[in-house]
């Protein structure tokens, strides 16, 4: 009987897929007006992939080169996830010399980022639609050797179609946060068959394989967050700290909308010698409005293409806005940069994080002043910036936890009391050394997964092969 229900939910679910095709053609049509890459090879999102066949043959007979070196499949949605992905993927072809990746993506910046990842025989297509024909055509054309989901995706008709397949489906760096674990359970008849079907779960903490474990999930291991060792652009580290070491800067890193305009906002109020009185006592009213005066801002948005939006409301709150891809390079290769009071920095580029946490001596993070789950705080404590946190990190759970009881980060409640806080910490030198140091620590202290979780993969295709 439960088989038979769940047959026809995995049947409900597929049609409702089906009929959603044009939406999701739709979707990515007004997607890619703002950033083209959602227009790029559109037909790979359902299953097709002609224009592939000449660099598939291009070295070996395609069946040949199918059953000799079988491509290990790694699915990466957005950009997050495809540099936690970028660290197994190069422990991964350590113990397995000659590995060919299927690396497939949901977003363009995601997209973007996976290409730097790809050697000669590897590929790189779009995320499928999760209907049984496009999920047969993608499986039946690259036939991977093995799936390893990062973090959170999981698609009932992919799950269910690599089990048909024989193709062991796994999910590495998972996470689950206690919101989602609620969502999920909502729809346990469609999503516990699909947990079920998992040939392992690699999870970063033991809430997360509890979650896992209890929506069905069989063979999970708690074995860390790959973040922790992903490697720092050294040489992005060492220009943000040159270009930002005769200034005091405070980011508000990885912005997401309606975050820039508190922030702002917040410190306009303290221009204006207004400070906020914090009711919890956590942080007293800043005494010297001058050291808010002297401190240089900084915000650099989490999606590119807000990046035009976010210099106009910088403009509108009546701002001066120092854009980054227009700071120009003297001969000795030092960034110029315009900056005064009122002026506000702009981190209108990709790729350069490691620079932005180099410049700045505390970083706000985005993403946790709204009720969205914060973004990753670990690259922050690895390039020594310490951060200040809103109430809402429950993608990051346990590494803000870690974070904050390791002394690399604060907690408050709103984003007027993170400015506050941010001003009292830079403007008190034993405090803010202190709090880079234990960032520095932090990041260091945990790392590893990347070696556990590589190691596992590869036991597990001995064990199927």
């Amino acid at each position: 009987m439960q088989s038979l229900k769940s047959a026809l939910s995995l049947a409900l679910y597929s049609l409702l897929m089906w009929c959603a095709q044009p939406v999701l053609r739709m979707k990515l049509l007004m997607r890619g007006r703002k950033e083209q890459g959602y227009l790029m090879q559109t037909e790979e999102r359902f299953g097709r992939y002609t224009h592939l066949q000449a660099h598939l043959n291009a070295n070996l007979n395609l069946d040949q080169q199918r059953k000799d070196n079988r491509f290990v499949w790694v699915h990466a949605v957005s950009l997050g996830e495809t540099r936690a992905a970028a660290v197994l993927v190069t422990e991964l072809r350590k113990r397995m010399p000659g590995m060919r990746l299927l690396l497939t993506n949901g977003t363009a910046t995601g997209r973007a980022e996976g290409e730097t990842l790809l050697q000669a025989d590897d590929v790189q297509v779009w995320q499928v639609w999760d209907t049984p024909a496009a999920v047969k055509r993608f499986l039946n054309h690259f036939q991977p050797s093995m799936g390893i989901m990062m973090e959170t995706e999981l698609w009932p008709n992919m799950v269910h179609q690599c089990a048909e397949h024989g193709i062991p489906l796994t999910v590495a760096n998972a996470r689950m946060s206690e919101k989602s674990y609620r969502a999920t359970t909502q729809f346990a008849w469609l999503a516990q068959p699909a947990y079920q079907s998992l040939a392992a779960v690699w999870a970063q903490s033991v809430e997360d394989a509890k979650r896992f474990s209890q929506l069905g999930a069989k063979r999970v291991e708690v074995l860390g967050n790959l973040k922790f060792d992903a490697e720092v652009d050294a040489t992005k580290l060492e220009q943000g700290q040159k270009l930002g070491s005769t200034h005091t800067i405070i980011t508000l890193a990885s912005s997401r909308e309606g975050e820039e305009l508190a922030f702002l906002r917040s410190i306009q109020k303290y221009m204006k010698n207004k400070p906020v009185v914090c009711v919890n006592n956590a942080y007293s009213a800043i005494k010297n409005i001058a050291n808010v005066k002297n401190t240089t801002w900084m915000i650099v948005p989490r999606h590119p293409q807000r990046f035009d939006a976010v210099a106009q409301l910088i403009e509108s709150q009546g701002f001066k806005v120092s854009r980054r891809s227009q700071w120009s390079v003297d001969a000795m290769g030092n960034l110029q940069r315009e900056a005064d009071d009122n002026t506000i920095l702009l981190g209108d580029s990709l790729g350069e994080m490691a620079l932005y946490y180099g410049m700045s001596d505390v970083a706000l993070l985005g993403g946790s002043f709204e009720p969205l789950g914060g973004q990753n705080l670990i690259e922050a404590a690895a390039c020594g910036c310490p951060v200040v946190m809103g109430p809402s990190v429950f993608n990051f759970a346990e590494a803000a936890q870690l974070s904050l009881q390791a002394g690399a980060a604060v907690q408050v409640d709103a984003m007027q009391l993170a400015v506050q806080a941010a001003c009292d910490m830079v403007h008190n030198k034993e405090a803010l050394q202190g709090a880079q140091e234990a960032a520095l620590a932090f990041a260091k202290a945990h790392q590893g997964a990347a070696v556990k979780t590589a190691d596992a993969i590869v036991k597990l295709l001995h064990q199927r092969h």
